[in-house]
């Protein structure tokens, strides 16, 4: 399970958002709001990249608010993907696997992610020769591979057009179920909430 505790996080124009959540494995919330109010920077909070101002955040009742990055029981995609555009989207994707897997074992789960998000005919090409979309979705791939506990998507689906888009959010869903994770959604648009079966966490700006 995760919790968020009576976490805040303050900014420059001595303004705040706070937010409680409890999140049972299997479960997906989306983060919405104003733009600019902070839902990137919550997901940041969570993934280590900032601290919370107060509060805690938990995994399994156990704090891990003060774990490094790459220690914490999750997988994040940026807005921006972050790809190595000199390697190919097979190597993009595979950099995330467990150290544990098995080569056999990594390949045949970026087939089948591959296959479920249209990329498998671009697994051999250059990040920096494939399209912003395809790049989305490589990123996309890239996470759901990691397999931890959390996944934290920040507008993953915002450069799909509308059947890949749909391919992307139905993945989601399935994988979320299938491996009992908790999933934060960044959106602006209502209708991944509908289509993700989500609770809605609406984020809104409070002075200090």
């Amino acid at each position: 399970m995760l919790r968020l505790k009576n976490t805040a996080i303050h900014f420059p124009d001595n303004s705040k958002i706070d937010c409680d959540l409890t999140g049972k494995p299997g479960k997906i919330f989306t983060i919405t709001g104003p733009s600019g109010v902070g839902k990137s920077t919550l997901l940041l909070a969570i993934a280590g990249f900032r601290g919370f101002d107060s509060g805690d955040v938990l995994w399994q009742e156990a704090s891990f608010a003060h774990q490094a990055v790459w220690d914490r029981p999750l997988s994040m995609l940026f807005q921006s993907d972050n790809l190595f555009g000199h390697l190919s989207a097979y190597r993009n994707i595979a950099l995330s696997a467990p150290k544990t897997s098995k080569k056999h074992e990594i390949s045949d789960k970026i087939a089948q992610i591959a296959q479920n998000l249209d990329i498998a005919q671009i697994l051999d090409k250059p990040c920096s020769a494939i399209s912003g979309g395809q790049q989305q979705r490589v990123g996309l791939a890239r996470v759901l591979l990691a397999n931890k506990p959390i996944l934290l998507l920040d507008e993953p689906f915002s450069a799909l057009d509308d059947d890949n888009r749909h391919a992307a959010l139905q993945l989601v869903k399935k994988i979320t179920k299938e491996h009992q994770l908790v999933t934060l959604v960044v959106t602006h648009d209502q209708d991944d909430v509908s289509a993700l079966d989500a609770t809605s966490l609406v984020l809104g700006r409070k002075p200090l």
